[in-house]
This record gives C-alpha cells, sequence and structure tokens, in this order.
C-alpha cells in the first residue's frame, strides 16, 4: 500500500471518528502518559484486540513507524528532543470490520530542569536595605520546561512568605524569573531570604526541587532613643535604651552641658534631657527625665492641740510620683478637721505610699480642753459622831487637778484616785457644819462647785466673835486690825485667847494685824480656851486684793487681720491681779457687751500644780483669758476690748475694782463676690457696636480684676471695664489673698435693625406727604379756585354801605364756573 493511500485512509478514519459515526477506537496505548526529560528514551505500546484489520502504525515527527500487520507496535526513541512532538497510533480495519480507522495520541510530556536556581536583590548583592523602604528580590529559574508545572515558594528564614505559579502554556525550555516584594523592619535584620523552585510533574512523572542559596540581610535602622522611668541612684545608660543599626553612639546633654549617661541620677537631676545619636542617620531628640524615689515623710511623733481652735499640724511628704498621704486612727481612713475636739484624741497612722512603696509614721494627738462642771457633789445632813463623803468629779484634758476650801479640821481627809477627789469627814462635829467647795483647774481652765454640809445634833457653836466678820484689805493700804472676844456671857471663863497665821508663831493677842505687803493667804483662826467648853476656833474670812497692773488685749496667734467665717480667738492678759479667784472678765465688741471669758493661769503647764490653780493661790498671778469669734464682712474693723473686774463681794469696795484694756481693732478678709446685677450671663451687642462689661467685685483686701478670653478676641480694655465688638466667652476672675472667683460672660452678636427701620418710615412719611399734597392740590383747585371770562363783561357798582372783600372784583368778567 503507498504511502498516499495510508494517509487518505487515516484522514478518512479521522474524519469518521470526529463525525461520530463510529464510536470506540480498538486500540490501546500503554501507556497512555510517559514524562520524559529532555534527551532520554521514550517508549510506548499501541496494541489491538481486534483480530479483522489490516494493520497497525504511527505517525511520529521523530521515530514514526509505517503500517505493519501485528497487533502491537512500540514507538520508541532513543533520545527524544522534540519538544513539541505529538505521535499517534492508527489501525486500518478490514471492510467486513465493525470498526473503521481511527487513531489514539497518548501524552507526552518532556522537561528539562535545572539544577541550580539564583537570586538577587534590588540593594546589590551586599543585600544592604533601609527600614521601611521597599526592596525585590527576584529568584531566576534558567531553561526550564514546561513552566506551567513550575512553583517558586519564598522563605524568609524557615517561613515560607510567598509562593508564585506560572500560566504560560508553552512547552519550550524558557528562562523564568519570580519577584518578591519586600518592605524590610528591624526586626528582619540578620535573617535569611531564599527561593525554591518545584517541578511538579506528578502522577506520571517526578517532583524536582531546586534551592538557591541563603543570602543574610542587613537592615539599617534608627536610631531611636527612648528612656523609662529612671530610679534614683540608676544611670540614663541602664534606663534609657538605644536601638539602631549600625549600632548608634549617644551623647546626653542637659542645659547644654554634657552628661555621662553611666553616673548615677538623684532627685535633684530630673528635668529635660537632649539625646544626640549617630547611626544610620544623626538624631536630636529631648526627653524629660523623672527620678523615682521612694516616700519620706516626717511628722512629730506627738501633737498637742487646743480643743475647737485651728491647729497647725501638717506632716513634710517627699517622693516621687507624688505619693498619697492617707490618715488612719483604730484601722480606719480618716480625715483630719481643721479644728479638732475630745474625740480626736488618739494614735493616728499616717501612710505616704506611691509606685516603688509606701511609709507609715505614727502621731500621737492629745486634744486639751478645760474641765467640765462638776457632778456627784450634793449638799449633805450628817449626824454628830457619824462619817460622809463628799465626793468632786470633772473631765478635762490634762486631767483636772481638784483643790477643796472649806474650815479645816483634823477629822477631814482628802483623798485623789483616778480622777475622783473625795473629802471624808470623820465622827462629824460641829466644826464640819458649813460650806465645802470644790475647784477643779487645769492649764485650760477651772470650775468650782459649792455644797453644805450640816450636822444634826452638834452643840453650838465657838462662843467668840471676830470683828470684822470679813476683811478685805487693798495691797499695801494702811494697817487695819481684827479683834477676837469672847460672847458677853462666857468672857468671864475665858482662860485664854490668841491668834495663829499659817506657818507663822502664836500671837497672844486678841487683836490680829495685817501686812499688806505680804500676808496673801495667812488664814488668820482666832482661839479661845474657856474653863468649862474647853477649847474651840473660828477663822477669819480674810481677802488681800491687788488691781492689776495692766490689762491687754491681743489675738491668740498674733494675727492682725482674720478671714470671714473662720473661728479666731482672742486672749485678754492681766498681769500681777490677786486674788484671781474673784477675777471676772467681761468682753466688749464694739459697745456690745458679750460672755464672760475662762480664766487660766498664764504660761503654767504641768499637771499636779497647785500654783497653777486660779482659786487656791492668793497672791499676784498673771491671768489670761480666751474667747472665740468668727466675723463676716460686716463686721469690716470690729474693735474688740477686754475688762478685769476684781468681784470680792459685799464687804469689798463698791463699785468693784476694774481695769479696761485699750482696743484692738480686727480687720476682716473675705473672698471676693462679683457684682453680677451689673454683669448678667448673657449680653446681646450688636454689630459694629461697642458694648462695655463692667466687672465689679468686692473683697476684702481689695480684689484684682482680670479679663479672660480666647487669643483670637481682640478686645479693648479700661480699668476693670472690658470693651467687645463681637461674640464670644469672656470670664471675669477676681482675686485677693483670701480666695478668687469668676463670672463668665456669654456675649451675644446681634444685627441692628433700627437705621432700616428709620429709613423705612421715613420714606413711608415722604411718600404719604405727597400723596397728601397731591390730593390738596386737586382738593384747592376745584374748590377755592375760580374761572371768569373778561368778555361782555359789565362792570361792578359797589355799595358804599356794603363792606367788600378780596373776592369782590371791580373788573368786568363774566363766572365761567
Amino acid at each position: 500500500m503507498s504511502e498516499s493511500t495510508s494517509f487518505i485512509r487515516i484522514f478518512v478514519g479521522v474524519l469518521l471518528s470526529a463525525t461520530g459515526v463510529f464510536t470506540s477506537c480498538p486500540i490501546e496505548l500503554s501507556p497512555p502518559s510517559v514524562v520524559v526529560r529532555y534527551g532520554d528514551s521514550v517508549s510506548v505500546n499501541c496494541s489491538t484486540s481486534e483480530s479483522l484489520f489490516d494493520g497497525i502504525g504511527w505517525e511520529a515527527s521523530q521515530g514514526g513507524k509505517s503500517l505493519e500487520s501485528v497487533t502491537h507496535m512500540a514507538w520508541t526513541v532513543e533520545k527524544l528532543t522534540e519538544w513539541t512532538i505529538s505521535p499517534s497510533c492508527y489501525i486500518y480495519p478490514f471492510p467486513e470490520s465493525s470498526f473503521q480507522q481511527c487513531l489514539k495520541y497518548p501524552k507526552v510530556v518532556l522537561y528539562t530542569f535545572p539544577e541550580n536556581i539564583s537570586l538577587r536583590s534590588s540593594s546589590g548583592p551586599r543585600m544592604e536595605m533601609s527600614e521601611g523602604e521597599k526592596h525585590n528580590f527576584t529568584c531566576d529559574i534558567q531553561n526550564i520546561a514546561p513552566v506551567i508545572n513550575l512553583t517558586v515558594k519564598w522563605y524568609k528564614g524557615d517561613e515560607m512568605v510567598y509562593e508564585d505559579t506560572f500560566k504560560d502554556p508553552s512547552k519550550e525550555p524558557v528562562d523564568q524569573s519570580s519577584i518578591f516584594s519586600f518592605i524590610p523592619t528591624r526586626q528582619d535584620n540578620g535573617v535569611t531570604f531564599r527561593c525554591e523552585a518545584h517541578l511538579d510533574l506528578r502522577p506520571e512523572g517526578p517532583q524536582l526541587n531546586a534551592s538557591s542559596q541563603e543570602y543574610n540581610i542587613t537592615v539599617f535602622f534608627g536610631p531611636e532613643v527612648q528612656c523609662a522611668a529612671v530610679l534614683e541612684g540608676e544611670t540614663l545608660e541602664r534606663r534609657c535604651s538605644v536601638t539602631g543599626y549600625p549600632i548608634p553612639t549617644v551623647t546626653w546633654l542637659k542645659n547644654g552641658t554634657s552628661i555621662e549617661p553611666t553616673e548615677p541620677l538623684s532627685r535633684e537631676n530630673a528635668g529635660m534631657y537632649v539625646a544626640v545619636a549617630e547611626g544610620a542617620e544623626s538624631t536630636t531628640t529631648e526627653h524629660w527625665i523623672d527620678v523615682w524615689y521612694k516616700p519620706e515623710l516626717k511628722c512629730p511623733s506627738n501633737y498637742t492641740a487646743l480643743e475647737d481652735a485651728p491647729h497647725n499640724l501638717s506632716c513634710t511628704v517627699e517622693g516621687f510620683p507624688k505619693p498619697e498621704v492617707m490618715w488612719f486612727k483604730d484601722e480606719d481612713e480618716v480625715a483630719l478637721p481643721e479644728s479638732l475636739t475630745r474625740s480626736d484624741t488618739g494614735q493616728y497612722v499616717i501612710t505616704a505610699s506611691n509606685n516603688l512603696s509606701s511609709i507609715n509614721v505614727t502621731v500621737e494627738i492629745n486634744v486639751v480642753y478645760p474641765p467640765s462642771q462638776i457632778v456627784e457633789l450634793d449638799d449633805s445632813e450628817v449626824d454628830v459622831g457619824s462619817d460622809v463623803w463628799l465626793k468632786c468629779s470633772s473631765t478635762g484634758n490634762p486631767r483636772p487637778n481638784y483643790l477643796w476650801d472649806y474650815y479645816q479640821t483634823a477629822n477631814v481627809v482628802e483623798e485623789n484616785e483616778d480622777g475622783v477627789s473625795r473629802l471624808h469627814i470623820h465622827n462629824a462635829t460641829v466644826y464640819n457644819k458649813g460650806s465645802y467647795t470644790c475647784h477643779a483647774w487645769n492649764d485650760r481652765g477651772n470650775v468650782s462647785k459649792t455644797a453644805t454640809v450640816t450636822v444634826k445634833g452638834a452643840g453650838q457653836e465657838c462662843p467668840i466673835e471676830i470683828t470684822p466678820g470679813r476683811m478685805v484689805v487693798q495691797y499695801q493700804d494702811r494697817e487695819q486690825r481684827a479683834t477676837c472676844n469672847a460672847t458677853s456671857t462666857d468672857h468671864p471663863h475665858a482662860k485664854e485667847i490668841y491668834w495663829q497665821v499659817l506657818h507663822g508663831d502664836k500671837i497672844d493677842s486678841s487683836s490680829w494685824s495685817v501686812d499688806t505687803h505680804k500676808d496673801w493667804d495667812p488664814k488668820p483662826v482666832c482661839t479661845a480656851i474657856f474653863n468649862v467648853r474647853g477649847m474651840c476656833q473660828k477663822h477669819l474670812n480674810f481677802t488681800l486684793y491687788k488691781t492689776p497692773d495692766s490689762v491687754s488685749v491681743s489675738t491668740v496667734y498674733n494675727l492682725s487681720s482674720v478671714v470671714e467665717d473662720k473661728e479666731f480667738q482672742l486672749q485678754c492678759d492681766i498681769t500681777n491681779v490677786a486674788p484671781a479667784g474673784n477675777l471676772v472678765v467681761q468682753w466688749y465688741r464694739g459697745n456690745k457687751t458679750l460672755s464672760k471669758g475662762s480664766l487660766r493661769v498664764s504660761g503654767c503647764l504641768p499637771e499636779n500644780n497647785t500654783n497653777c490653780d486660779i482659786n487656791a493661790v492668793r497672791s499676784p498671778l498673771n491671768v489670761l483669758s480666751t474667747i472665740s469669734f468668727t466675723l463676716d464682712r460686716n463686721d469690716k474693723s470690729a474693735e474688740f476690748r477686754c475688762e478685769a473686774i476684781l468681784d470680792l463681794g459685799a464687804e469689798g469696795p463698791k463699785p468693784p475694782p476694774n481695769m479696761m484694756s485699750s482696743p484692738l481693732n480686727i480687720t476682716v478678709y473675705y473672698k471676693p463676690s462679683i457684682n453680677t446685677t451689673k454683669l448678667p450671663k448673657r449680653i446681646p451687642v450688636f454689630r459694629g457696636y461697642p458694648e462695655e462689661l463692667v466687672c465689679e467685685a468686692e473683697g476684702h483686701p481689695p480684689p484684682e480684676i482680670e479679663w479672660l478670653y480666647s487669643e483670637d478676641k481682640v478686645p479693648h480694655r479700661s480699668g476693670d471695664t472690658l470693651i467687645v465688638y463681637e461674640a464670644g466667652r469672656y470670664t471675669c476672675n477676681a482675686t485677693n489673698e483670701v480666695d478668687s472667683t469668676y463670672h463668665a460672660v456669654e456675649v451675644i452678636l446681634k444685627e441692628d435693625y433700627l437705621p432700616l427701620i428709620a429709613g423705612f418710615v421715613a420714606v413711608t412719611v415722604v411718600a404719604i406727604s405727597i400723596v397728601f399734597l397731591f390730593i390738596y392740590s386737586i382738593y384747592y383747585k376745584n374748590t377755592k379756585m375760580r374761572r371768569y371770562s373778561l368778555k361782555n363783561a359789565k362792570l361792578d357798582t359797589q355799595s358804599g354801605n356794603v363792606a367788600h372783600y378780596g373776592c369782590d372784583m371791580q373788573f368786568p368778567m363774566t363766572k365761567l364756573s
């Protein structure tokens, strides 16, 4: 069979197969597809199970075979080099066969794969790049086919970061490149990059891999300087991190002076530092360095305060960050009031803490206050020969001292225990009758209370009489005497009468003379011895008084001024007065009489010192009286005086001796108060017209006025008045030594329609006037004016008896209308 005949048959068979006339081709290919490396051998067997056919053949550009009467035939190429080869196996049937001529194509994939691939960078062979700048890596794969089966994988370290595939259907070898774009960060400095080429020919062929050389990249960045809080004693080098590549060098400056970063910092070194860093580039940055240190707390271990008076207890605290200070009493957090009361006495723990640590100190607060009113001392009645107890109790801080004032006898015992004083009268006699006065005192004041003891069944009093019954004598006055005589009935039986004074010798006389220079508390007693009655005594109620040398008033803390509504204390100093127990201090504010002030001995603080008891000491003392006030601005310059009065009873001089202090003027300071009646919260201003904002404030000292407004406003200020032209918020701030206050004004811009209205009214008036004149002219023409004709006129003759007016015409004319 000729080649042309064979070709015709093949063509006809292909055409019939394509048109679907025959549905099957009895050819089997083994294998149906092959993958062959370029230049290697290949073999595909073509066979059939049919018996009625003419022959089998292979059509191929390399290794083709002509038709042969065999059941199988192999297509074999020793060295396959044709990239686009597409061999086909065909079969010729006999005319009586059940099939027509047909062919089949085995799938042939010819590939090539490089042994090495290369990687290059847009930054050059040194792989150096700057942080944040885009860089490209290129992976070059030379002479590869088929490229559609190629996958390029990019690795940063061991992590795959990108995968690239290709859609080129070309079967011939190509030089293929894969590009990976990358923006480096400082964390990428020193990492490795590589690319891998994967040719996947499965399942018939192999999976081939090739990797480029790994390259380390260098990322230039920085320099950057970051500082954390510096603890006292640490260095800038430790607390300030410097990052960058190449490794930067840093120079530190403070106030233009170079600073050694290895020097430890103290709290005084806090401030602004400048870091000049040289690395990949040169930078200059400012850093505010805070030096942290632990809290330091200093408080007095003990503090004594006056009750209801402002205290000056304060603690000094240092530390950074600023420590938080808290007060605790009995493990409960408390706030220390401005004025302390007796309930505030106790132990306090003050804690200061910040982020670093905490510290605490203990303060013992002792609030002192005068004795309270005496309780449990009442009148008593006792049978003669029986016992009785008198109890005197008062509370105060310091604990009150007690002193009893009574006619002292041997059978009366005084006992003091646990802040209570008791008098025990044993085997009561007639001499125990009378008044018993208990004085409770401490350095803050004194109180007293008197009880009367009645002895039932007691005999008569001692039958002697002292004249005068009470003696009141002024210091350094002329000599005075007291006489002691038995009554008229018993006098003949008195064996002896004599006087005796405290710590003095017996005076064998019925009279006693007082030394007005020194006998402050002699306690004179007259004793009489009778033949039958025996001995009895009577004491003379004696007072030697002295008016004060001076009386002056001042503030407790020597203040010349006080703040409104804040309590302050005045002190009246009375010098060298006796007896202080009879002293009354009267306070005055202007011409108004105030309450009487409490008394205490000046400069007397120790406890259990009877010399500090006003009622016990009869000699001259320096005494002070205090009183508390609260003033307001209406008091302005308040005037205070105090008067010392010696109330010596009925036997004393009348009127009682007194001395008035010089007046003390107190200036009242009070915080500013802005007059809002002249300065409302909202003020309209017409465009183009100024508006005056008048800020008046009352206060003492006179306040200073300051106007606050935004920087874009340009008002004009004249004294305390602000002249504004535009809308906005304007704040008046009034400040003096006491406090400051402010008042905000909202200025609203309005349009001024008055000129428009005035113009409209003027135009309207003009228009109305024109209309009125027009109407009036028509009216005048029709009613007031006449028309005449001189034709055929007759001359009017006026009557001499008739008055003629201007409307009478002498000219001859005819009226037309």
